[in-house]
């Protein structure tokens, strides 16, 4: 159980990674520390509220051919953003500049998280 989590901790870390590599525009500080708790904070926000949030849209989603489940990456990526600011942990932030990048990055983070989480199979 504890294996399993901090592998799902370190895929969600990695995955984060990913997102600002491929976006600088999006900046963060706290090094490895804001990836652990990045990781922890993803991984929260996509087993608890990210599936809440897809029975609640099920209709949108049946409507729209599952394409309304980026704009829910979208939210969850700005819930994460929020989740760090209430936190307040010290030298801990992330700045994402505009409405777009929100989407951008929960469609990419998605895409990574899918793919690690299938060749680790946690």
């Amino acid at each position: 159980m504890i294996k399993k989590l901090i592998i799902s901790i370190g895929l969600n870390a990695l995955a984060l990674y990913g997102v600002l590599y491929f976006f600088p525009e999006i900046t963060y500080t706290g090094g490895i520390t804001f990836f652990i708790t990045g990781g922890l904070v993803m991984g929260i926000l996509n087993g608890i509220v990210k599936p809440i949030l897809k029975l609640l849209t099920f209709p949108l989603q049946i409507i729209t051919i599952g394409l309304s489940l980026i704009v829910l990456n979208g939210v969850i990526f700005w819930l994460f953003d929020q989740s760090l600011q209430a936190l307040a942990l010290s030298g801990i932030t992330l700045t994402v500049p505009t409405i777009k990048s929100y989407f951008l990055a929960g469609f990419v983070f998605g895409i990574i998280n899918w793919l690690t989480h299938l060749f680790f199979k946690s």
